[in-house]
């Protein structure tokens, strides 16, 4: 029984590393990964079930597995499978990072455009959360 639990656990802490370095590869991409955008990313990270005492282990996991990472792939796997839910909070909060510093690059709307097709996530969907972060941050 507690091996099923602690195989659980890591499940889940593998899932929520892989998405914390997405959050992180879209932060860093524009060169500028700021205190704003880890704030975003902790508190995506609780809003998707992590014990607030497990997110900074989890930053910096995410941190090294980004580093080593030459594709995204490795992080969208898990994501593609979740509800629809966690895969729009996680969209959100892409979005979010983004807009932090009020302008969205070239470099950063191509990354959301192919997250789109990875993880399943219509292009309509992605426009309007776009739109609502957006407005959320002008």
């Amino acid at each position: 029984m507690f091996f099923n639990k602690k195989k659980e656990i890591d499940k889940k802490d593998s899932y929520l590393v892989k998405v914390a370095a997405l959050l992180i590869h879209a932060a860093k991409i524009d060169e500028k990964y700021t205190i704003d955008e880890e704030n975003i990313i902790k508190k995506t990270l609780v809003e998707l079930g992590t014990n607030q005492n497990e997110v900074d282990e989890i930053i910096i996991k995410a941190k090294q597995s980004e580093e080593k990472s030459n594709q995204i792939l490795n992080f969208t796997k898990e994501i593609k499978n979740q509800n629809e839910k966690d895969k729009i909070k996680i969209i959100e909060s892409l979005w979010r990072i983004i807009y932090s510093n009020k302008d969205a690059d070239i470099y950063e709307t191509n990354l959301m455009r192919r997250l789109s097709g990875l993880i399943y996530i219509d292009s309509k969907t992605m426009g309007n959360i776009k739109e609502k972060i957006k407005k959320e941050n002008s």
